[in-house]
């Protein structure tokens, strides 16, 4: 399975944001710290903020932080939540089918085993275990302990 640009940027901007801890971060900081869209990280943080995953605060001296503990944030349902079409072939929806071996095809039935074992992986790890190791990425990104 292939994870949108819009996951992928999710993603990093929380782990970001778990490695900052309590401090306000902008989102000009992060984008410019992964060189990536600031319009398009706005958008995401935007979104992470309105399912609860970030707090926001306006104004001078504003910015982001995780409105919760990182060990709550499990990845299986970020990326449900990010990921808006988990359709990975066209007979996974039942608008859209045109298949003429639907009927018949156990491959739907491999590929919906397979997302399953995908997303029981992902429900095992939450954002805390992808910044356990802190002091290597924050010196990656040059984030002050």
């Amino acid at each position: 399975m292939r994870l949108t640009l819009y996951t992928d940027y999710a993603l990093r901007l929380l782990m970001f944001l778990a490695l900052r801890g309590e401090e306000l971060t902008t989102i000009q900081e992060v984008a410019e710290t992964y060189a990536i869209s600031r319009n398009h990280l706005t958008k995401v943080a935007h979104e992470l903020g309105r399912a609860g995953y970030l707090e926001t605060m306006r104004g001078r001296g504003g910015g982001l932080r995780l409105s919760r503990p990182p060990e709550t944030i499990n990845l299986g349902e970020l990326v449900r939540t990010t990921e808006v079409d988990l359709c990975q072939v066209e007979c996974f929806s039942a608008e859209r089918n045109t298949c003429r071996i639907s009927p018949s095809c156990q491959l739907q039935h491999v590929l919906r085993k397979a997302l399953a074992a995908y997303f029981a992986v992902l429900d095992e790890v939450t954002l805390a275990d992808l910044v356990a190791r802190p002091q290597p990425l924050q010196k990656l990104l040059a984030i002050s302990a």
